[in-house]
């Protein structure tokens, strides 16, 4: 087994990107100190095999973490999940982790959502 601190990738010193964690991870996560967790990816994208966002939601919050899920597609995020993604970065607790089937989504996306022009 992965111990889930090999997974993440820093982006800045409170922001961090992982491929999908499990609701099983969200207890280890708080114990690294993690304060939120967004989900970047869509239910069942690979399957009935993929944890759901509810299952995960689930964990993080028993495990003390906010939680925030904002499914976008691999391809492309619109405006207004651009959006919602820098509302997420301003509002939840950090140091946080967004996640998705491999982490680069969650980057791209976090890159943009801090890019955009203020207001």
């Amino acid at each position: 087994m992965v111990e889930t601190r090999h997974l993440l990738r820093a982006l800045t010193p409170d922001v961090c990107v992982a491929p999908q964690l499990t609701p099983e991870t969200m207890a280890e996560l708080a114990a690294m100190g993690f304060k939120a967790v967004i989900n970047n990816r869509p239910d069942f994208e690979e399957g009935p095999g993929q944890p759901t966002s509810a299952q995960v939601e689930a964990a993080a919050r028993a495990a003390g973490l906010a939680y925030a899920f904002l499914p976008v597609q691999p391809g492309y995020q619109s405006p207004a999940e651009i959006a919602r993604m820098a509302e997420l970065l301003a509002q939840l607790p950090r140091p946080l982790v967004a996640f998705c089937r491999s982490g680069t989504r969650s980057g791209k996306l976090y890159a943009a959502a801090v890019a955009r022009p203020a207001g």
